[in-house]
């Protein structure tokens, strides 16, 4: 008896699964349905299906798919609650889908291509083999790196690239208003990418002139993204690595950049924004912060994927003041925003304590 006939017994029909066997059967094909939601986003099913609907014959015909597998797959997607039939050939868009419409507000799609990528998925393929050996999966999976497999495929790096713009265009509004920039002129998004949280912090203060560091290579997006929301001559795309140097600020924002690194390459970061700010400057660290073990959340999961796909992890809080202390700034305060995400304010001590002679 298989899993499948195991639960239609204990049911009595074959209605959703129920109790700890339908739980764990949701778990154990997790995955078809990530793939789905991927598939989905890659074809543009949203916007085939709205606001009209369309039938399985019309859809293949826009995107040239099988019509046959193209009807299986909307039968399904029907199924998840990503699609309406009520006559079994017209598919309309579920509000569900219509979270990955190009032109919705906030739109996941950038996010769904993201989950389902080559280079997210086959690292978590190999989760196992990161608990056994306690180093990450993507050079097994991949041949390199993570960041160095972005690098050489620009198809992928522009999909990361677009979903971690679509996560900070979500989150900026809510960091921005709790990020306190009074007498504040320059402020540098370290690592900052598309440069959507500094630009959305430009946008409330006017006086405010912003800097993105990241790679070269997404430059023409920060500053196309800085034309868009009027702020360019106020804005500077420095491209460069965080490792090396860090231009000089105010305030240097660190979003979702530690926790792609191990403690001694965060402590190298943190030493160059240390170095880099400008008297009575303050550092800004805004990430996932670990509870008690057993809170239900995305923090223990979301450290599961640093395990796969890099070198870095979720932290608690003791663990972020430890960065900080060994990289020479002190936690000041935390603040909560709207999100799960927190912000950080560390400023800087005299000396950095427990400093090997390299980083002096």
């Amino acid at each position: 008896m298989t899993l499948f006939e195991h639960d239609l017994v204990a049911t009595g029909s074959a209605g959703p699964p129920v109790g700890d066997t339908g739980r764990m059967l949701q778990m154990i094909t997790g995955y078809w349905v990530t793939q789905v939601v991927r598939s989905a986003a890659e074809l543009r099913i949203a916007d085939h299906l709205h606001p009209a609907g369309a039938t399985a014959a019309e859809v293949a015909a826009a995107e040239s798919l099988d019509p046959g597998s193209t009807y299986r797959f909307l039968r399904a997607c029907a199924s998840l609650g990503l699609a309406a039939s009520r006559d079994g050939e017209r598919f309309l868009a579920t509000p569900l889908l219509d979270t990955l419409r190009t032109d919705a507000p906030g739109s996941l799609r950038d996010l769904a291509l993201w989950g389902g990528a080559e280079s997210h998925w086959l690292p978590w393929g190999r989760l196992a083999d990161a608990i056994r050996t306690g180093t990450t999966q993507a050079e097994a999976a991949l041949g390199t790196s993570f960041f160095d497999w972005l690098a050489a495929v620009p198809g992928e790096a522009e999909v990361f690239t677009n979903a971690m713009t679509a996560m900070t265009r979500g989150l900026a509004r809510q960091l921005a208003d709790v990020i306190d920039l009074k007498g504040t002129e320059v402020v540098v998004d370290v690592g900052g990418a598309g440069g959507n949280l500094v630009q959305t912090l430009m946008r409330r203060h006017p006086g405010l002139t912003g800097v993105v560091l990241d790679l070269p290579h997404v430059g023409s997006e920060a500053e196309a993204s800085a034309a868009g929301l009027g702020v360019t001559g106020r804005f500077t795309f420095v491209g460069g690595d965080f490792f090396d140097e860090v231009p000089s600020g105010d305030v240097h924002l660190l979003k979702f950049v530690l926790h792609d690194w191990d403690d001694d390459a965060c402590v190298r970061v943190l030493r160059n924004c240390r170095a880099a700010l400008r008297p009575g400057g303050r550092l800004l660290v805004m990430e996932l912060l670990v509870d008690t073990v057993g809170t239900p959340g995305l923090e223990p999961l979301m450290d599961l994927n640093m395990m796969a796909l890099s070198t870095g992890r979720e932290r608690s809080l003791d663990e972020f003041k430890s960065l900080f202390e060994r990289a020479g700034l002190s936690l000041a305060r935390t603040v909560s925003s709207a999100s799960k995400v927190s912000v950080l304010e560390a400023m800087p001590d005299r000396t950095p304590r427990n400093a090997p002679a390299w980083a002096l």
